[in-house]
């Protein structure tokens, strides 16, 4: 499918130069004179190298055919995430170069949305939000309440995240999976 590159948004995936890339960001630019240009940011799906474009609004750009599939997630053995489809209980693999830091707060058993191009796994669509236990945490000393006091909690996956010093070992917590900082502490825990 083509559309023209004033139409481009974050998360479509487009073809160029004979690769599948991710629009992680699209800039709509008008100088007043001449023609208006669109600056986007995009991200490899296989490699992940980013890079910027610049395009006239009008230009045609072919976006990807590409699929999401909701599957669970099972291990990460250093090199690939490892997938399952529970319906075809199929399995595949995700590089964890490509995943990034995003590896760090997927846990066992959880569902992810896996995106595929003509059966070939590119990446995961990363969750906006990931509720772990804390399994470790600093007990926070009395007096210790100067404004925005953080300390280390280390998380059922194993990463350590800055957590406020009201959390304790055994609470569940919402965290930002792209940027790894805490939100809240889960209504139920």
């Amino acid at each position: 499918m083509r559309v023209t590159a004033g139409d481009l948004k974050k998360g479509d995936f487009l073809l160029y130069q004979g690769e599948i890339w991710q629009v992680q960001k699209a800039e709509f630019s008008f100088q007043g004179r001449g023609m208006a240009v669109v600056r986007i940011k995009v991200k490899a799906a296989r490699s992940g190298k980013n890079i910027d474009i610049t395009l006239k609004s009008v230009d045609a750009i072919d976006l990807a055919d590409v699929a999401t599939r909701q599957m669970q997630y099972l291990y990460n053995d250093g090199s690939y995430l490892h997938f399952m489809d529970e319906e075809t209980y199929h399995q595949v693999k995700v590089a964890a170069s490509l995943v990034g830091d995003l590896a760090n707060f997927l846990k066992p058993g959880d569902k992810y949305y896996v995106i595929m191009h003509e059966g070939e796994t590119l990446n995961i669509r990363p969750p906006s939000s990931v509720a772990l236990k804390v399994v470790e945490s600093e007990d926070a000393v009395k007096g210790d309440t100067a404004s925005g006091a953080k300390k280390q909690a280390k998380v059922e996956t194993g990463v350590s995240v800055q957590v406020p010093l009201f959390i304790k070992a055994g609470d569940t917590i919402i965290i930002n999976p792209e940027t790894g900082e805490y939100v809240e502490r889960a209504k139920n825990s």
